[in-house]
């Protein structure tokens, strides 16, 4: 039986427009219904998904929201199919909802796309900046706020760590979605941290389930001593699949989700993305109630979780330095 052990926590140091005009968050007037949007590309059948809902709903009832009571929420699930997004979006738009939560950089995408109008929250998607959401972090100056991940940063910590597990580690495979706006500059930043560690980087792209055992096929030729899979809701959804090739294959992976770690991977470095969705309720909150996107700078986490699943390291003939099991925040066993 899996029994999880929690740790103390651990600090990181290091396409249709439907109007143009400039975007002014208002206060809503009275006797006039709130509607939220919330875009996803995932399922609400997936448990994580359940997480990260119930996190924002409690965001929303802390400041005084309650769905079925004084705002009703519209919720639009691209069940794992991102090409659905831009539908979802416009329709999302043709509603007039008051604001468009979008979890994830997909969704961000889909919606940008969709209005400059409506406020956009973004909940987790990857560095806002590279990704061309939002111009400045300190001052938002279109229709786009919210938490960005600090994707791109985050790698250089994850291949870091494995080399902490794998001393001798002189090849890594980096499996990631050319199709997520957001994954190129993690790309970008991964090549970087490399080059520092003397590591080299082999880039794998995987556009969709089809190609995961592919990816993993091409790691054992070129001999890659380990592997990071990089933020990505497809690479998420097949989690346990990836899970699963990285043990047959007896290949140590590093995730930027916990989630990947909950379904059988080795160890995860990355922020809580059910608090990013609790936190963003106080943007929707603060923009019902008037206050200007320019106002509201973009967050980036500041506190990370490490997770480590000892089973896995078990399945790997892997030890983990107690040194790192002292900083993590889960050990999975």
């Amino acid at each position: 039986m899996t029994s999880v052990v929690h740790r103390r926590a651990f600090l990181a140091g290091t396409g249709a427009v439907l109007l143009t005009a400039p975007i002014v968050a208002q206060a809503q007037p009275a006797g006039r219904a709130t509607r939220i949007g919330f875009l996803s590309p995932s399922s609400l059948h997936d448990p994580r998904t359940q997480t990260f809902v119930e996190a924002f709903h409690q965001g929303l009832r802390d400041l005084g929201w309650v769905e079925g009571q004084n705002m009703t929420i519209e919720y639009r699930w691209a069940e794992e199919r991102t090409e659905r997004l831009p539908d979802l979006a416009r329709d999302l738009a043709r509603l007039k909802v008051d604001v468009v939560v979008a979890s994830t950089s997909p969704a961000v995408q889909a919606a940008k796309q969709a209005t400059k109008t409506i406020p956009i929250v973004m909940t987790n998607a990857g560095d806002a900046v590279a990704t061309g959401f939002v111009v400045s972090i300190a001052r938002p100056e279109a229709n786009i706020t919210g938490l960005s991940m600090m994707a791109g940063e985050l790698v250089g910590k994850q291949l870091q760590i494995l080399k902490e597990v794998v001393p001798n580690l002189s090849r890594v495979a980096l499996l990631w979605n050319p199709t997520n706006a957001s994954n190129a500059p993690q790309l970008l930043h991964a090549q970087d941290a490399a080059r520092t560690l003397g590591v080299r980087l082999h880039s794998l792209e995987v556009r969709g389930p089809g190609e995961i055992e592919g990816a993993f096929a091409a790691m054992t030729k070129e001999r890659a001593g380990a592997v990071i899979v990089l933020l990505d809701s497809m690479l998420v959804a097949n989690r346990t699949r990836i899970a699963e090739l990285a043990v047959r294959s007896r290949r140590p992976a590093m995730y930027g989700l916990t989630d990947h770690v909950r379904a059988g991977g080795l160890m995860a470095y990355g922020p809580n993305v059910a608090d990013m969705h609790r936190r963003a309720a106080t943007y929707v909150d603060k923009i019902l109630k008037g206050s200007k996107l320019t106002d509201l700078p973009v967050e980036q986490p500041t506190k990370f979780e490490l997770v480590v699943n000892l089973k896995t390291a078990k399945a790997l003939g892997l030890t983990i330095p107690p040194s790192l099991l002292a900083r993590a925040d889960e050990v999975i066993q």
